[in-house]
């Protein structure tokens, strides 16, 4: 059986990865099943996140790319909607990354927006912090080897899903 393809689409947040994944979702006309920090941050109970939220978040995240491997392994397409973060239980992030995925298809995509951009998207979402994109890019992961770029300031969502789904397969999504 071969192995599905792994999409990491990283950024900070408000970036526009999750809007690229149902983009891609409702346009592509293959498959794909979606792995999420939020989703799995879920897993986590609010105490243990109050106690030592890096510790258990960590421990997520590296689960969630072992599941996004176990859907590969069963020829299932699979986007991974995250942020590799240089922190205490990930550091060194991409090289985990790139170890945990070894062999496997994975294409690295990332998900570009201008910093002030995703400050105006925050402050839209009232759940977001005017500057929590900002901090995130201070602990994002340096020296990725990205197989594929998109910005969601130049571009809409629909226009990333079909250029990352035409790179993927050299086919178009489609509504």
């Amino acid at each position: 059986m071969n192995k599905g393809q792994i999409v990491f689409l990283n950024g900070v947040t408000s970036s526009g990865k999750t809007s690229i994944v149902d983009a891609i979702q409702s346009r592509s006309p293959e498959f794909f099943y979606v792995v999420a920090n939020d989703l799995f941050e879920e897993t986590i109970g609010e105490r243990y996140l109050r106690e030592d939220y890096w510790k258990y978040l960590s421990e997520a995240i590296i689960m969630m790319y072992h599941t996004a491997k176990l859907f590969s392994d069963h020829g299932k397409h699979v986007l991974i909607d995250g942020i590799l973060v240089e922190r205490p239980g990930l550091t060194p992030h991409y090289k985990k990354v790139k170890d945990i995925f070894a062999g496997y298809p994975l294409t690295m995509v990332e998900v570009f927006c201008p910093l002030d951009i995703c400050r105006q998207r925050n402050l839209a979402r009232e759940h977001r912090g005017e500057d929590q994109s900002e901090e995130q890019h201070k602990l994002m992961a340096r020296d990725i080897g990205y197989g594929f770029k998109v910005n969601t300031h130049e571009n809409t969502s629909e226009e990333c899903a079909d250029l990352i789904v035409g790179h993927l397969f050299g086919e178009l999504a489609v509504e």
